[in-house]
């Protein structure tokens, strides 16, 4: 690995795979891609659990410059889109600026140099600007449960599958009832004895519209291409419909209604109808979809235990309830590290503090992109960006047109680093929570992973992605503090109001 690049970006999943090729089209080539794998993917690359699929229709959740004509469902299967992935790296030719099998152990920013001076497993590296693409579903998430390390059976994550562990006729806990276990249950409910899922709260699951995708239309969108990137513009804007309703909760009532009708299709027992029926708004939490998981609930070798976890013993699981249930494995259905990102523990701005120090608990940074304190740094899939409507690949490409317009930018300027100013932030995260109040996600009765452990949210976007999309086509200069080449370092460690302005 070389000593020193312009562009270093951290990670090889969607994040960091658009970065490198918007570089690449915009006629850049000193930049490399770190990942501590053995190849690209990120998330999708490392939950390979059984039933594993977007919930992101598979025409939106790629590329707009690399549309895909092949997908073979309208809801990707998990190996069609890790190979979609690796698709994309040849095609757009970042394979050669890959780095696989590279840790990366800390990331400092260097006043005097101003630069990024990064440690990792296959040496040290220096960097002009620094792009992180570690993305928020990264970092698998297993609660600290009372007696867990003297289970005698087998745990695992659902993002770290145990492919060789043989879950046929055992006795399996899963704990957590999120978006993966949606997924997994069903694929493992027929093989198991008994299947215990401890449920702290329910979540509304609307019907999957999912289907083979005809082969005419993909035979269409292969000898016209135009017409795949049309459906993929529509589908963006019909998606943007219920973005409003997101954030007009009583237009979410009838969006509910169809998940209420679901529920009572499939689950006819009015006691474990009960116990999966929400008490909060639909969209407060993240909405899932499927056809299989009620029905996967009404089996004989299924409990459904609406209540968290007391405590683990040697061969048991004990809810909240108090009922001990025998249990032979494990399975963590619990998400991952949302808020609290690994990545942020190992990244020092220019005061030495790591982005972890900075936030106390609440992140926060400007478009959800850049954060002050922070030189020459761009967070992809950042503070305050999430949604529940769109797809993250629509927003990558959106703040890599904003990465790109920042670099260009100080190359025509003679800068060497930019820096967003502290209140210019500090107005825009007042924004957001404004906009938040009153949105479902606030609003809606629920406690969600979105807020952080001050009780903030700091993972949505209150706005819609059109919004996103005109604050970032073009970097905003006059929103940073700059530094031109061949100035003085900036000694002050928190930069005051009166210079905010270019130095």
């Amino acid at each position: 690995m070389p000593e020193t690049t312009d562009v270093l970006i951290l990670g090889a999943g969607f994040a960091g795979v658009c970065a490198a090729a918007r570089l690449r089209a915009a006629g850049r080539r000193d930049f490399l891609v770190l990942d501590r794998g053995d190849e690209p993917g990120g998330t999708w690359r490392d939950n390979t659990y059984p039933g594993c699929e977007c919930d992101v229709p598979s025409t939106l959740y790629s590329f707009s410059f690399a549309p895909n004509p092949d997908w073979s469902r309208v809801f990707a299967p998990q190996p069609e889109i890790r190979t979609y992935l690796a698709d994309v790296v040849d095609r757009e030719g970042v394979r050669p600026h890959l780095r696989l099998g590279v840790e990366v152990t800390d990331a400092a920013w260097d006043d005097d140099a101003q630069r990024w001076q990064v440690t990792t497993s296959a040496g040290d590296i220096s960097a002009r600007v620094l792009i992180s693409g570690a993305g928020p579903w990264h970092e698998p998430l297993i609660p600290d449960l009372p007696g867990l390390d003297t289970f005698t059976g087998t745990t695992f994550h659902s993002s770290r599958w145990n492919h060789d562990h043989d879950l046929r006729g055992e006795r399996v806990a899963v704990i957590g009832s999120g978006a993966s276990a949606v997924q997994f249950v069903p694929e493992i409910a027929p093989d198991v004895a008994q299947l215990d899922l401890y449920q702290r709260t329910p979540h509304w699951v609307l019907p999957k519209p999912n289907r083979d995708m005809p082969a005419a239309l993909r035979g269409l969108y292969r000898r016209a291409p135009v017409t795949q990137r049309a459906a993929h513009h529509g589908l963006r804007l019909a998606m943007e419909g219920l973005g409003w309703a997101t954030r007009h909760e009583r237009a979410m009532r009838p969006i509910q209604r169809v998940a209420e009708r679901h529920l009572a299709r499939r689950v006819a027992d009015p006691e474990l109808r009960a116990a999966l029926t929400p008490r909060y708004t639909i969209g407060c939490k993240r909405m899932l979809m499927s056809n299989r998981y009620y029905p996967a609930l009404t089996r004989e070798n299924v409990t459904v235990v609406p209540h968290a976890v007391r405590e683990v013993r040697e061969r048991s699981v004990v809810g909240a309830d108090g009922v001990e249930r025998l249990a032979d494995t494990i399975i963590f259905g619990t998400g991952f590290h949302i808020l609290d990102m690994p990545v942020a523990e190992f990244i020092h701005g220019r005061d030495g503090r790591t982005m972890d120090e900075t936030w106390q608990g609440s992140p926060r940074g400007y478009l959800g992109t850049t954060v002050s304190n922070f030189p020459n740094l761009f967070v992809l899939l950042g503070p305050n960006l999430g949604n529940g409507h769109s797809s993250a690949t629509v927003l990558l490409e959106q703040q890599m047109a904003y990465v790109v317009s920042a670099l260009d930018a100080m190359d025509r300027e003679g800068l060497h680093a930019v820096e967003v100013r502290e209140d210019v932030e500090r107005a825009f995260n007042a924004d957001v929570d404004a906009a938040l109040d009153g949105t479902v996600w606030n609003a809606g009765g629920c406690g969600s992973y979105y807020f952080d452990r001050n009780g903030r949210n700091s993972f949505m976007y209150p706005w819609s992605t059109l919004h996103h999309r005109r604050r970032t086509k073009r970097f905003d200069l006059q929103s940073y503090r700059t530094r031109p080449k061949d100035s003085p370092p900036w000694n002050s460690p928190t930069p005051s109001v009166a210079s905010t302005s270019s130095s």
